[in-house]
């Protein structure tokens, strides 16, 4: 598998080094792991995630707890880098005793982290990766967020259908497994629907100057652009495409849901579209209720990774009430029988390889904020 090329032998390293340093929690609580970038060009996911995380953890012990127990969550910061995810996690699980983890949002660090977890029998929902390699890794890995071929199918489907465009450009992050595996899927569809892809270009996470591949852009005369990237580079890919007279949409998905998009971008990304997992402007009353909970908390409205932060904390607390323990192989089996779990973000059921199965939604940046479009069911 090719996500997974590297070797996991620091990993257990650690865990030899780690294994002996105690952790674990007393009789009175239960013991969760979280890792995110809460620093780096991507800190704002983790936050966000951390939030939500932390609005569960809050809520349920003010309940009594689970299982008659307090939970307490031990956070590692990844920085944004993969071989940290490892690290962190391998310290959760081998030295802290952590009995489930949460976490990452990037597919690249979740999928480092993955093997860790499997090996040591510990569930990882991770909130918002949607590679589908991420839960291929094994039987203790869950999601709480659609996965790419889903999510690629959808935006696709919107280009063709809703903006009725036939020419479209990528401009895809090629260091980055989530960017990656959803221009393939995009691009796939795209064409299958009678699309033509006039021109496929690459950048690297932390690429500055997108100049070049926007130039080659503007000469295959597309009428969208899909950019499947994080907020950061988008933002500044949004500007620098105006500034060299590329005024067509760009689209995206669920990796540019940052408060920063708008700040970095600017009035750019007018009539921009990309696909999620909620909307703001979803009447339903738990929704609206979660988001005034939290921007009375946090002084912000919440983005979806939050949404998403805050299910995988309830959807794990569900599982330890319904196994009746916190023991890896019966929280697992739990997780894995989930029926029409009601979350923030949708209704979760899992399917056989631990994937939910859940509607997105298609929004518009529109005068620096986002409003929704529509919901496209799987």
């Amino acid at each position: 598998m090719r996500y997974l090329s590297r070797p996991l032998a620091t990993a257990f390293a650690l865990a030899v080094l780690f294994a002996g340093c105690g952790g674990g929690g007393s009789d009175d609580e239960i013991l969760i792991g979280e890792f995110g970038s809460l620093t780096g060009t991507t800190a704002t996911f983790g936050i966000s995630t951390r939030n939500g995380i932390d609005m569960a953890v809050d809520e349920v012990n003010a309940r009594g707890g689970v299982l008659g127990k307090q939970v307490r969550v031990i956070v590692e910061d990844d920085q944004g880098r993969p071989e940290e995810a490892q690290t962190v996690v391998t310290k959760l699980i081998a030295s802290n005793r952590v009995i489930a983890v949460l976490g990452e949002v990037a597919s690249s660090r979740t999928l480092a982290a993955a093997p860790v977890a499997q090996q040591y029998g510990v569930p990882l929902i991770t909130p918002s990766s949607t590679n589908p390699a991420v839960t291929q890794v094994g039987d203790f890995i869950f999601r709480t967020c659609f996965i790419d071929p889903f999510q690629g199918l959808v935006m696709a489907k919107f280009a063709n259908e809703t903006l009725g465009v036939t020419r479209v450009a990528v401009l895809r992050d090629i260091r980055n497994d989530y960017s990656v595996g959803l221009a393939d899927v995009f691009v796939d569809n795209f064409k299958r629907m009678g699309g033509v892809i006039v021109s496929d270009q690459s950048y690297s996470e932390g690429d500055t100057d997108f100049r070049a591949q926007l130039t080659t852009i503007r000469a295959s005369n597309p009428q969208a652009i899909f950019v499947p990237g994080y907020y950061t580079e988008v933002g500044l890919i949004a500007r620098q495409a105006r500034e060299l007279g590329l005024n067509v949409p760009l689209l995206g998905g669920d990796g540019w849901d940052s408060p920063a998009l708008t700040e970095i971008a600017g009035d750019a990304l007018n009539g921009s579209y990309f696909s999620n997992h909620s909307s703001q402007d979803d009447p339903s009353p738990a929704i609206q209720n979660f988001i005034a909970a939290y921007e009375k908390r946090f002084g912000a409205k919440p983005d979806a990774l939050a949404g998403l932060g805050y299910d995988s904390a309830m959807l794990l607390f569900d599982a330890i009430e319904r196994a009746g323990t916190t023991e890896g192989p019966a929280l697992r089996d739990a997780l894995a029988v989930t029926d029409n779990f009601p979350g923030i973000t949708g209704q979760i059921t899992m399917d056989a390889n631990r994937n939910p199965i859940k509607p997105a939604v298609v929004l518009q940046v529109k005068d620096g904020g986002i409003s929704y479009v529509e919901t496209i069911e799987p």
